[in-house]
Parts: structure tokens; C-alpha cells; sequence
């Protein structure tokens, strides 16, 4: 019997922080639809256990690479590499990002930087590397994670909602810029996730609160009227969505996957 090639067969993915959480989901999600992948992350050996998994059930190739996205040479350096062995990327996902609780007087200029180096600048110099690319070919797909964060405020995490609020004007402002070039810019914002961010967020509560990690975890659900975290599988087919050919119209767009939280 012929399997049919996925809708994504051919083309080259970028997920950065693929390695765990929402960016494994979504590896998962797009090498099921046939594209070849890059995971990009800060530890190797969390991407290549990523990619071993998915090699035992896909037939995507895959390629890995440990960068740090808020440094402009490694950054550089790290498309040219994965560029020069799949080729230009064609459909990149701003994943990677971090999340620091922190009373608003009490947060450092150093910890605020280095919420907008993460989760703002970060994306932006990744979407800069891919651009020349998508623009030459006519077709592109970036798609950011943001967070409820980039639609709302939360107390105690102010330089993460600021940055993650930038994201999204990221998004709006660049899908403007390239609205008739055949690349979408698109922003996912998810709810509180069943990842290991959100594990940190819970011991952070119960440290600071002497709360139980229940009483902390259904804080965190308390937020999603459907009184629970979201799935990262969720996220995941959302942005596969996106990543599709025939997802041409969206664009400039915020996607809340909350439960009806925004």
C-alpha cells in the first residue's frame, strides 16, 4: 500500500525550544504532517532524546542544534548551519521562552532584560535569520508562542507579560509588512500549560505560599474556565494548523487556546 506524502512533505521546520513541552508537541504534530525538522534548544542532549523518539515513528529528517536565541552570532550561526543541511526553513516556530515570577519592585533590571531577551528578542532575531528565505521562495509560515500573558495582565510576572504583549505587536506589525508576499505571521497564545514551566510555576507557589502543589495547581487551573491546564497536544495542533499550505488567509493573528479564558 502507498502512503500518501503529509501536506507538510518537503518542507523545513525551525522549532525553537523543541526539545520538551509545547515545542515536542509540536515537532511531534509537524513531523505527523511530513515536514523535516530542526529542534534548536540550549541542551544538546534534550534535543537528540527528542529526535530519537521521533525518528522511531517518523520518517521526517531531523536535525538538532544547541543555541542560546538571545545571542546574535550563535543565532546566525546556527540557521546558516541547519540551512546548508535541510534547507531554508520555510516554516519557523518561536517557541522557546521562559517565564520568572517576580514582584513587580522587586524584579532587577537584569531580570526584567532577560525576559525581553527571551521571549521578544529572541524571535525576533530567529524570524530576522529565516526572512531572506521565505521572501525569496514566496512562501513562509512563523508562527509565535505568546501566552494569554500577551492579551492580559498577571500580577508578580510583569516583565514576562511585557514581553510576551510585545510578541504579539511582533506579530501584527511583521504580518502588515509581508501580507502580500505569501508569508503569515501568526501569535498562538496558550492558557496554562501542562508543562514543566507551569511545574515550575507551581513549586515557585507552594515555596512562596505553603501551599500543597494541589492547591497551587488548581490556582493555576482556576484561571481557564473550563477549570483546567491545557494539554501541550493542544497547542500543538494549532500551530500545525497554521503551518498549513491552505492556512494562506491567517495572518496577523492571536489564537487563544485557553478555554475560553481571553
Amino acid at each position: 500500500m502507498t502512503v500518501s506524502p503529509g501536506p507538510l512533505s518537503g518542507q523545513h521546520a525551525v522549532i525553537t525550544g523543541g526539545g520538551r513541552g509545547i515545542g515536542a508537541a509540536i515537532a511531534v504534530e509537524l513531523a505527523r504532517l511530513g515536514a523535516n525538522l530542526t529542534l534548536m534548544g540550549r541542551t544538546i542532549e534534550t534535543l537528540d532524546s527528542q529526535r530519537d523518539r521521533l525518528l522511531l515513528e517518523h520518517e521526517s529528517e531531523i536535525a538538532t542544534i544547541a543555541v542560546d536565541v538571545t545571542d546574535v552570532e550563535a543565532v546566525e550561526r546556527a540557521f546558516a548551519a541547519v540551512g546548508a543541511a535541510l534547507g531554508a526553513p520555510s516554516i519557523l516556530v518561536n517557541n522557546a521562552g521562559a517565564a520568572k515570577s517576580r514582584p513587580f519592585r522587586r524584579t532587577t533590571p537584569e531580570q526584567w532584560q532577560q525576559m525581553l531577551d527571551v521571549n521578544l528578542t529572541g524571535p525576533a532575531l530567529c524570524s530576522g535569520q529565516v526572512l531572506d528565505g521565505m521572501l525569496d521562495a514566496g512562501y513562509g509560515r512563523i508562527i509565535n508562542i505568546a501566552s494569554t500573558a500577551g492579551l492580559k495582565g498577571y500580577a508578580y510576572v510583569a516583565a514576562y507579560t511585557a514581553a510576551k504583549h510585545g510578541l504579539v505587536g511582533l506579530t501584527r506589525a511583521l504580518a502588515l509588512e509581508l501580507a502580500t508576499s505569501g508569508v503569515t505571521v501568526n501569535a498562538v497564545c496558550p492558557g496554562f500549560t501542562d508543562t514543566d514551566l507551569t511545574a515550575s510555576s507551581i513549586e515557585t507557589i507552594v515555596a512562596q505560599t505553603g501551599r500543597s502543589a494541589d492547591e497551587a495547581r488548581a490556582e493555576l487551573s482556576r484561571f481557564n474556565p473550563q477549570n483546567r491546564l491545557i494539554e501541550p497536544w493542544e497547542v500543538a495542533r494549532t500551530v500545525a494548523w497554521l503551518a498549513l499550505p491552505e492556512s494562506s488567509a491567517i495572518t496577523g493573528q492571536a489564537l487563544v487556546v485557553a478555554g475560553g479564558e481571553v
